[in-house]
């Protein structure tokens, strides 16, 4: 580290204090983001895109769809119409077992010590106390 950093009660204090106006302001866009979705709804329809200008301002709704199939099932489908090319198989390790396994010796932990790969994420927690 090439610069120290100095935090003082009052940085920690406005964090604190912005956290919490953040957990607030999200709580408030949720219940107008609700508001304005039901506004839709009873104007242009469900699950309808549409447009109203009310003042200075312009609400858009967009309707944006994705489609997903079941795995399980979608594979079963295609196993019994025998159309086995449009399934993938994916080769995967099974890292419960493997870890069950170096923790009880049946495999060497120092093996795999290449293979693993530890993510590490940082968080800050202010309270007050």
């Amino acid at each position: 580290m090439n610069k120290q950093a100095a935090v003082t009660a009052e940085d920690l204090e406005r964090y604190y204090t912005l956290r919490k106006q953040k957990t607030e302001m999200e709580k408030e866009i949720n219940e107008l983001k609700k508001k304005i979705h039901d506004y839709f709804d009873n104007h242009v329809g469900e699950k309808q895109k549409g447009s109203v200008t009310l003042g200075d301002y312009q609400a858009s709704r967009q309707i944006r769809s994705s489609v997903h199939y079941d795995r399980e099932e979608t594979v079963e489908k295609l196993e019994k119409l025998n159309l086995k090319d449009f399934i993938i198989v994916e080769e995967k390790p099974d890292t419960e077992k493997l870890e069950a396994a170096i923790k009880v010796g049946l495999v060497e932990k120092d093996a795999f010590a290449d293979c693993k790969n530890t993510k590490l994420t940082q968080a800050i927690v202010v309270k007050e106390v």
